[in-house]
């Protein structure tokens, strides 16, 4: 049963509107519901502060088919037994070799193909990054001054375009990438297309190349929504490590993404899995579903075992150019070097620090989201987890560039 909205008493001397000629002392109640609590479009709870998830929690005492969804609510014992008996059963059923060779030769082949089925109309627009993600009000504000921003994974343009229409910083380019070339002509194909403030181009973020027209040490904010989890796990490194040589010191990543437990991980049918917690959808493109701690260890580097400096020479942005690329391949997939500021190593082991020798960036923030939405016509919860963060390139912690503080 849902809790009954409060009420405030009131006395007031104003005439009764049925007496308006007899003065009398009356009773108005006027009620006082908290606006996330509120039904009326015109009072309830929009937004939120950034990582703060919406406010309205799920209590005891509460009807859960009161309102379409619910914030921060974790899966109760059952719900946790059910996703458990659904990771059973796709594990036990896994996608055939043949199928696993084909969808991860050729990723972009599948994107290709999404984006020639699902244009732009597909996905809503991004209208929530400004909220969640402040430095891209920063970008954007009047006067902010040269800035390059770079969207991974740019689709159709539900990102850029947005950002760019509330832009009032003349001075901002954006870079919009993705390994589809058909997303990327959709972009180039808009109305909205303009080189002077937009460049849209086709690009690897696990590749071993930087963007076209792009140089090293050169971005402000690099935007990652929904894009790091089409990558194969061996992939992330040099995901990373090219984000990395791509911000300034100090440039910010802002990431959302597929958390463990979402309700699209549950729902994977048998034939979908390929390894634990990675699958491939039924149009062909894969998906992996991150836990916090993991994407903790992935964008510190602590992930990455470093086995060897990383020397590099400062260009004109203060930032360095590797001199020495090369990977040392051994039979772990994970002992590869990663790219880590001069001096290298790590001196402490300890997962949970956070900005320590070695380290490519800084965890700024880093949360989940959890929701619980309702169909209350047919009488169904569905958890929803997405990963959201922010993550701030380090500069080198023993070497001090020219010009920075």
């Amino acid at each position: 049963m849902a809790a009954p909205e409060t009420s405030t008493l009131c006395l007031t001397d104003a005439p009764l509107p049925s007496s308006p000629n007899i003065p009398s002392t009356h009773i108005e109640i006027v009620q006082d519901v908290p606006p996330h609590r509120s039904h009326d479009p015109t009072t309830n709870l929009k937004r939120s502060d950034p990582f703060q998830f919406g406010s309205r929690y799920l209590l005891p005492s509460d009807d859960p088919f009161e309102f379409n969804a619910w914030d921060h609510v974790e899966p109760s014992p059952s719900d946790l037994a059910h996703f458990e008996s659904q990771l059973a059963a796709q594990r036990a059923a896994p996608v055939s070799d043949f199928d696993r060779s084909r969808f991860n030769t050729n990723p972009a082949k599948w994107w290709n193909r999404f984006y020639t089925n699902n244009t732009s109309n597909f996905f809503k627009d991004r209208k929530w990054l400004q909220q969640e993600f402040p430095v891209l009000k920063e970008v954007t504000r009047k006067g902010a001054g040269k800035k390059i921003l770079l969207e991974v994974g740019a689709g159709a343009g539900n990102t850029c375009f947005p950002i760019l229409r509330g832009n009032e910083n003349e001075e901002l380019m954006v870079y919009a990438c993705d390994f589809s070339r058909r997303a990327v002509e959709l972009i180039r194909e808009s109305d909205a297309y303009d080189e002077g403030c937009l460049r849209a181009e086709v690009w690897d973020v696990a590749s071993s190349e930087v963007p076209p027209r792009l140089e090293e040490g050169s971005v402000d904010v690099v935007l990652m929504i929904f894009i790091f989890s089409a990558l194969h796990p061996t992939q992330w490194e040099q995901a990373v490590r090219n984000i990395w040589r791509l911000l300034k010191p100090g440039g910010e990543v802002c990431f959302r993404d597929y958390g463990r437990g979402d309700l699209a991980q549950v729902r994977m049918k048998k034939g979908r899995w390929m390894e634990e917690n990675f699958y491939i959808r039924g149009d062909g493109t894969r998906v992996y579903f991150f836990d916090q701690e993991e994407l903790r260890n992935i964008w510190s580097g602590m992930l990455f075992n470093i086995d060897a400096d990383y020397h590099q020479e400062p260009n004109e942005h203060g930032v360095e150019h590797a001199s020495n690329t090369e990977e040392t391949e051994t039979g772990d997939a994970n002992q590869r070097n990663i790219l880590v500021p001069p001096g290298g190593g790590r001196e402490s082991q300890d997962p949970k620090s956070e900005t320590q020798r070695g380290a490519l960036f800084e965890i700024a923030s880093l949360g989940v989201d959890r929701r619980l939405l309702i169909n209350r016509h047919k009488q169904l919860k569905m958890y929803r987890c997405w990963m959201q963060g922010r993550f701030q390139r380090l500069k080198p912690m023993d070497t001090e560039y020219e010009g920075e503080s």
